[in-house]
């Protein structure tokens, strides 16, 4: 049974926390993909951080898988219509840039992504939108682009092989006390209900570790997940 494990949001912006999921992963013997924004909210690019670009070389050195996620996460300039809302809701907090982009802009912000990524000496295999919100063109999109895979909150898709397997996510949200302890409730639910999952999918961010709860219930998470399973690599899908 295959475990994958991801920090969302890598970004010079969010950098401490980023750092801080790393170590949480280590200390149980995962290294996790990371999900690498080139320009988070437009403000910070990742090249204008030389030291935190380095760190995020030295991780894929050790083994860490690149994603591109997003180019620049939010939803600025893409306003919603009313279906999108309600795809949306609950979902984020407008955070979902590939919520309503059709082929032509997704196509467009990922091979910008990609570009910038790649310039800055990092190797993508693949894409998660953020949020894991987009359409079916956005997947297309990725495909097209040559990368390995990509993923929404349903599924992993192998475009390498053309599988689309399915797969829960484990994630949290820090977004006020009660969100944190649903969060924390529904991690204990899928370790009960989900651990025959063939591939299971566990998503850290660094707005996770706003709550103490939520950071404890990943440590937990993190330590019985890794006893049932041995961490997994998406390159061996």
């Amino acid at each position: 049974m295959a475990l994958l494990v991801t920090i969302h949001d890598v970004t010079p912006a969010l950098q401490p926390r980023v750092e801080k999921l790393w170590a949480m992963c280590a200390r149980h013997g995962v290294v996790p993909g990371l999900l690498v924004i080139p320009d988070w909210h437009g403000v910070a690019p990742i090249e204008g951080d030389p030291a935190f670009l380095a760190w995020v070389r030295a991780r894929a050195a050790e083994g860490a898988e690149i994603f591109l996620h997003g180019e620049r996460h939010d939803e600025v300039g893409s306003p919603r219509g009313w279906r999108d809302a309600v795809r949306a809701f609950g979902r984020t907090n407008g955070e979902g840039e590939f919520l309503t982009l059709d082929y032509d802009a997704a196509r467009a912000r990922i091979d910008r992504g990609l570009a910038r990524l790649r310039t800055a000496g990092l190797a993508p295999i693949g894409f998660v939108p953020p949020a894991w919100l987009a359409r079916a063109a956005t997947h297309e999109a990725v495909r097209r682009a040559g990368l390995a895979v990509s993923e929404d909150d349903g599924a992993v898709y192998v475009h390498a092989r053309q599988r689309i397997i399915a797969s829960p996510v484990l994630r949290w949200s820090a977004r006020g006390a009660f969100r944190s302890w649903g969060s924390v409730t529904q991690a204990r639910m899928r370790w009960r209900l989900q651990r025959a999952a063939p591939v299971m999918r566990i998503a850290l961010h660094p707005g996770d570790l706003e709550s103490a709860a939520v950071e404890r219930s990943i440590n937990d998470a993190l330590a019985a997940w890794t006893r049932d399973r041995a961490p997994t690599r998406y390159a061996d899908l």
